[in-house]
């Protein structure tokens, strides 16, 4: 990952309000970067543009799965080894425990309910690359 004075995190959500309230959530974090992308292809693109610290997926993008989009960069070697190091966490409002069990069996460090609960949020953010 390169250096940079704030943690980059790419958010991938096609849903306009729920990219309106992340982009409130890090006004409130000025010393974090947030990049929002809407669909798993622009995802790929800017993860093989700029390596972020921490991906914030959508589990039911327009174009794929969180699970897919995962799945593409584990499957792509050079990506994946830019990726090293990078955290995951997948974020739906379904909770099915086998939906769960395949996020982190994917990959995925985490898997946080929607409707997002900002406080959750930030804690959630520190802990994973506070």
């Amino acid at each position: 990952m390169p250096d940079r004075a704030a943690p980059l995190v790419l958010y991938v959500e096609d849903d306009r309000i729920h990219l309106i309230l992340m982009e409130e959530v890090f006004r409130l974090l000025p010393d974090w970067e947030l990049r929002m992308v809407e669909t798993g292809a622009e995802a790929l693109a800017a993860l093989a543009e700029c390596p972020p610290a921490l991906v914030l997926v959508d589990m039911n993008l327009p174009d794929m799965t969180g699970l897919e989009l995962r799945e593409r960069v584990a499957a792509d070697a050079g990506l994946a080894a830019a990726l090293q190091g990078v955290r995951w966490v997948a974020l739906s409002a379904d909770n099915p425990g086998a939906v769960v069990r395949a996020a982190r069996a994917a990959g995925f460090d985490d898997y946080w309910l929607k409707p997002i609960d900002v406080p959750v949020l930030q804690a959630g953010l520190r802990k994973l690359i506070g």
